[in-house]
């Protein structure tokens, strides 16, 4: 069935589709004109040196002038990319832009880290274009790496049988069930172990910040333990202890990751030091020798940074077990679960104690303290400097009068004379302006007056 349009609405119709068309045929020419001039990059690629540097690259034909070309590195858990301005290549043949990270010195990253690569240009005419992106896997190739794997770890090592590996793997993956229960959380990621054979290249891996009494060491981050296990040790009682401890912290991390803040270092090493050892003699020694001579350290002291001195190193770790056991035989496990997941929600530390415990964290220290047997430990910080001799010419009697107090010596008022018996220059001043003001005011008036006789 068909029908006519009524009037001339046919031939409207007619005129609406030949705009139609010719807009069609104009839209293709337009967007192909625009990428001509725009920017066209090729396939990003990096050059991996271990322990030096990484270079990152791409081709990049320009059809117009670019005004900006960025790098974006992003980096595992970073809120967002490491954006780093490159020099863009001149002309609009195809060439390739470089940039080179510098990894020495402070610029250091550990092994097994990915870094994801991506170009982004600006054009002068505020076009922006992207290239794909690339994921980087900066990896420790000075060694000829063996691996094998369990249902959650992969264990990778140079050095040692296959025997020396599944022993290593059987304690690491029984470290990661073990946590997971008792925190009640589910570990799905998995998790990479590093086994260095010798202490130069496991330096090398951890980086020129590494304490000399570290053997092992996690980075969530990242999902990987390295530690620092030779063939002849591994059945060393050491050994079932580094690694279990280190593995804690990444299921410590998994527990109370939030975008808002971590807890404090000593719940963490605390927690790793009680589950991998316990609150051993030792630490129970070190514990009360720093009682008896009043150097125990408060634990919001230990909240960050541990101490970099050995001795008050090896006390804080002592302490933050001490503080757990506390913890564990005052309120029971169940209390200790409830403040660690309390993080979660990025609850501040007096929030979450009250939460768990009924009791801010100064409570829970006052606690733990007088069960020690210990008296408050004393504070340190900054102190106010001691009064010096000044200048008599400063102040009466040599002293400089306080911010905001009157002056000692006296300032002459605007109109008051000057010592040398002439005006003061503020004085002089005030009389100018006023005399303009009056001179203007007398000719606006003249004005006004003039006006309303016309």
């Amino acid at each position: 069935m068909s029908a006519r349009l009524p009037g001339g609405m046919g031939r409207r119709v007619r005129q609406l589709m030949v705009v139609l068309a010719s807009a069609a045929v104009l839209v293709p020419a337009q967007a192909a004109a625009a990428l001509a001039a725009g920017v066209t990059f090729g396939t990003p690629t990096a050059s991996v040196t271990y322990d030096q540097s990484i270079e990152f690259s791409v081709p990049v034909t320009a059809g117009e002038a670019i005004d900006r070309l960025e790098l974006h590195l992003t980096f595992p858990d970073s809120l967002g990319p490491y954006i780093v301005e490159v020099t863009p290549p001149a002309g609009s043949a195809s060439q390739t832009a470089r940039y080179t990270l510098d990894l020495t010195g402070d610029g250091h990253l550990v092994p097994n880290t990915t870094i994801v690569e991506q170009w982004v240009a600006v054009t002068s005419a505020g076009v922006t274009a992207s290239s794909r992106e690339l994921r980087v896997l900066y990896a420790d190739t000075t060694h000829d790496w063996k691996s094998v794997k369990g249902d959650l770890m992969t264990v990778h090592w140079y050095d040692g049988d296959d025997a020396f590996a599944q022993r290593a793997l059987t304690i690491g993956e029984k470290a990661i069930r073990d946590t997971s229960a008792l925190l009640g959380v589910t570990e799905r990621d998995p998790v990479d172990f590093f086994i260095y054979g010798d202490d130069a290249s496991f330096r090398d891996a951890l980086g020129p910040g590494t304490r000399e009494n570290v053997g092992g060491q996690a980075h969530a981050d990242i999902r990987t333990l390295f530690a620092l296990i030779t063939p002849d040790a591994i059945n060393d009682p050491w050994v079932g202890i580094v690694v279990p401890h280190e593995l804690v912290h990444l299921v410590f991390d998994t527990a109370v990751r939030n975008p808002y803040r971590f807890p404090p270092r000593w719940l963490n090493e605390g927690l790793a030091v009680y589950l991998s050892e316990g609150y051993t003699a030792s630490d129970q020694g070190r514990v009360a020798s720093a009682v008896r001579s009043k150097d125990l350290i408060p634990l919001d002291a230990l909240g960050g940074q541990f101490p970099t001195d050995a001795d008050k190193t090896y006390l804080a770790y002592a302490e933050s077990v001490s503080a757990i056991d506390y913890l564990v035989r005052t309120n029971g496990s169940d209390t200790l679960i409830g403040l660690i997941l309390g993080y979660k929600d990025g609850l501040t530390d007096d929030e979450a104690f009250m939460r768990a415990l009924g009791t801010d964290l100064a409570g829970f220290q006052s606690g733990w303290l007088q069960e020690l047997g210990a008296a408050p430990p004393v504070r340190y910080g900054p102190l106010p400097a001691p009064a010096g001799p000044l200048p008599a010419e400063w102040g009466e009697s040599g002293r400089t009068p306080a911010p905001g107090a009157p002056s000692a010596v006296p300032t002459p008022a605007a109109d008051s004379p000057a010592p040398d018996g002439s005006r003061s220059d503020a004085g002089q001043m005030f009389l100018a302006v006023a005399l303009i003001v009056v001179t203007v005011g007398a000719g606006l008036a003249m004005a006004r007056r003039r006006r309303r006789a016309e």
